[in-house]
């Protein structure tokens, strides 16, 4: 399951305009890097639950995925319940729309099926703890308790929770009986009160959970660097520049840095691009306009001899400028 329901308020205005995991990272919406990743790893059924700007994802995604509308929000493990018919009586693996990873989905399965815990919680070693709910355990990794966003002198771990799980369908026997219903205040603790067994899958790969501005700008320039494995689309044409579809690149723009560059983009006379930049398709560059390290959503266009330094640029319909990978 693609958890793609939230309202995204930590990246507005950007979400003002589209839902969360349709955000662009690159050459696509962040939610369709999970669900390749999804596919690379065998996994074929999959359901999404919607609410806001449902029909954006819908429509992109087609007969790709099945999907649940929830007209009230019903939290992140309300949402989960409500597609329990879709999972039957088989484990379960559920995964953010927003995050960009390149996990090992399937040593995450193979962990879950070892331990025979009723979950299994993806967990990273976390710079800063003040920025996540952080996992304690014992020596075979049987959780035993959270703290949420710790003070560093008073955490007990440095273990974040990915929000990447996968649950054996009796984690439903331990939902309260209301409609709304949070992983981390209403499921977890009951585990924990009841003893039953759930454990930690620890992750060395990439994962940001991109629930801020600044961390969609680190995780698509990750993404550029290649710190992060994604199956992007293009050519490289000089070294550290890549290009989708054939987009020209004028001689005699001054590149320095990793560029990528979608398609039909149209570059001006004399621009200047330092990079980390990302523009994405249909994005129309002024003569002599200056950018460095930025981000220029598809289908906005920067003015002649405009100066932009770490920003990240739209406009008004994003979604519609980007183009369909069939």
């Amino acid at each position: 399951m693609v958890l793609a329901a939230g309202l995204g308020t930590r990246l507005r205005p950007l979400t003002y305009e589209i839902t969360k995991p349709m955000v662009p990272v690159l050459d696509r919406p962040v939610m369709e890097h999970i669900v390749d990743l999804l596919d690379r790893h065998g996994f074929e059924e999959v359901i999404a639950n919607l609410h806001y700007f449902p029909d954006t994802i819908r429509e992109h995604f087609g007969e790709r995925l099945e999907y649940r509308f929830e007209p009230e929000l019903l939290g992140t493990a309300g949402g989960v319940r409500a597609c329990a018919e879709f999972f039957g009586d088989e484990p379960f693996l559920v995964i953010s729309g927003d995050a960009l990873t390149d996990i090992d989905l399937g040593a995450l399965a193979a962990r879950h099926r070892q331990a025979g815990g009723v979950a299994t919680l993806a967990v990273k070693q976390v710079a800063d703890t003040r920025e996540y709910g952080v996992v304690l355990h014992d020596d075979d990794g049987r959780i035993t308790g959270f703290q949420e966003k710790p003070e560093p002198d008073d955490a007990l771990s440095d273990l974040g929770n990915c929000g990447i799980y996968v649950f054996d369908p009796r984690i439903f026997d331990y939902f309260p009986d209301r409609p709304f219903v949070d992983w981390a205040q209403d499921v977890f603790p009951v585990l924990l009160e009841n003893d039953v067994p759930f454990y930690i899958h620890e992750v060395h790969e990439y994962w940001n959970d991109v629930g801020s501005l600044s961390e969609l700008r680190q995780g698509t320039f990750d993404a550029l660097r290649g710190e992060l494995q994604l199956q992007i689309e293009g050519e490289e044409v000089r070294p550290g520049v890549t290009v989708a579809g054939g987009s020209p690149i004028p001689e005699d723009t001054d590149i320095d840095g990793r560029v990528w560059v979608g398609h039909d983009v149209r570059i001006g006379h004399g621009v200047r691009l330092m990079g980390p930049i990302v523009l994405g398709d249909g994005v129309s560059v002024g003569d002599h306009a200056q950018l460095r390290s930025s981000i220029v959503f598809p289908g906005t266009v920067i003015a002649p001899d405009s100066i932009l330094i770490g920003a990240i640029a739209g406009h008004g319909g994003i979604l519609k400028s980007l183009r369909r990978r069939d």
